[in-house]
């Protein structure tokens, strides 16, 4: 096999771009601002709340590549009223110590105190603030994220939609660590990045 030197620098930059792809570059940025403080309006709405197959995922990278995670155990809930949000009682509890990743040694690492610290901070919390109504079922939730023991109000675009007995609401956004208090870096040959993609996919029913 004939290799043309000439042109192998550039065959390996077009691999080296292919390699730092970041998985936050498709995904919208979270609007991040100082926590709010919130009176909660429970509205006249009926309280949904989540079933089984929910999921909170999300996935990290750095300059080699990236992984994908998840918690197992969280609870929640939403007010609705005729198929739609309403006021501000919406709330998700993460156990961090059900954190999840797609490798074993990562995953540990990952409840250790350069990341979550999940001895310390025991929960993640997510307090929503406002829904703000937008086209064909969209929205704009914002709410008070507590992770890593910090807490920040964050804002993402959100779509929900009516079942027979159901509500589900869906979300695809990036959030920053460091605002987070997650600084860890990693390795100098292989940098983490920031930016950090939450996906969720939450299914909710009428309290029994």
């Amino acid at each position: 096999m004939k290799i043309d030197i000439l042109t192998l620098p550039a065959a390996l930059f077009a691999l080296s771009l292919v390699s730092c792809e970041n998985p936050a570059d498709k995904t919208s940025d979270a609007a991040v601002k100082d926590k709010v403080e919130k009176t909660t309006d429970t509205a006249a709405g009926t309280k949904y709340v989540f079933t089984p197959d929910s999921k909170i995922e999300f996935t990290g990278s750095k300059v080699t590549g990236k992984h994908d995670g998840a918690f197992k155990t969280f609870t929640g809930h939403f007010t609705v009223k005729d198929g739609k949000p309403v006021g501000n009682d919406h709330k998700v509890v993460i156990d961090m110590a059900s954190t999840w990743s797609d490798a074993e040694k990562l995953t540990t690492h990952l409840k250790s105190p350069d990341f979550f610290d999940v001895e310390k901070f025991k929960e993640s919390t997510f307090d929503v603030t406002e829904i703000k109504p937008g086209d064909s079922g969209s929205y704009t939730v914002a709410g008070n994220f507590t992770l890593h023991g910090v807490t920040k109000n964050i804002s993402f675009p959100a779509t929900v939609t009516q079942g027979t007995d159901t509500v589900t609401i869906k979300a695809e956004f990036d959030i920053k660590r460091k605002d987070f208090g997650i600084v860890y870096p990693g390795k100098a040959e292989d940098l983490i990045r920031d930016e950090v993609v939450i996906r969720l996919d939450l299914t909710a029913k009428p309290e029994a």
